[in-house]
């Protein structure tokens, strides 16, 4: 594993990832413009999940190439990176198995949101989060889950709608499951720290 943080740390790898992120975060955007459409006022900074997850994620690495932290950044993005980024190859993969079919679109979703859940992992050495800054992101991410759930703003897979509370219930406990994961490698006392250098 150490043998990857000075290839990650490698500005031509921060400025091919910001380009693949900057991407895939306006195709994002794009992909939920029929819910978006539907969805009140109110709620809109909610709804488009994933791409909203690799915007953090591009204010991270636009810090990392100028060797800065903006720790808030890291701590939103590693948590909703993971998080979203998980339950969309779940939600795909059980879209498959509860109707036999997946579209090639499917596919495609959870090779670059298997990419995106590691993305936000692999980079986590370099980041500065403090304690406050997981307590920001956790109001942000379980917020965002009673707007799902609560308010019924989650993002639209039809076939599954019948196991709505259950997926529910696992986005709950994956969004803890997510800032643990964070705590552990971010801001335990014993953690690997690195820097990228200006």
């Amino acid at each position: 594993m150490r043998l990857l943080f000075p290839f990650l740390a490698d500005r031509r790898i921060l400025w091919i990832l910001l380009i693949i992120n900057i991407v895939g975060t306006i195709y994002g955007f794009y992909w939920y413009k029929g819910q978006l459409s539907m969805t009140p006022t109110q709620f809109l900074p909610f709804v488009p999940d994933s791409p909203t997850a690799s915007l953090f994620f591009v204010f991270v690495l636009i810090a990392l190439i100028f060797g800065k932290n903006w720790p808030l950044f890291e701590a939103l993005a590693i948590v909703t990176l993971f998080k979203y980024g998980i339950w969309a190859v779940v939600m795909n993969i059980l879209t498959k198995m509860v109707t036999g079919y997946l579209p090639w679109e499917g596919y495609m979703l959870i090779i670059s949101h298997g990419a995106m859940a590691i993305e936000g992992l692999l980079y986590a050495p370099f980041y500065r989060i403090k304690l406050r800054h997981l307590f920001i992101a956790a109001v942000w991410t379980l917020h965002n889950d009673i707007i799902d759930y609560v308010f019924m703003q989650f993002p639209q897979y039809q076939d599954l709608y019948i196991y709505v509370r259950e997926i529910g219930y696992f986005t709950f406990w994956l969004s803890i499951l997510s800032l643990a994961i964070t705590y552990y490698l971010c801001i335990r006392k014993d953690r690997l720290e690195l820097s990228i250098k200006p």
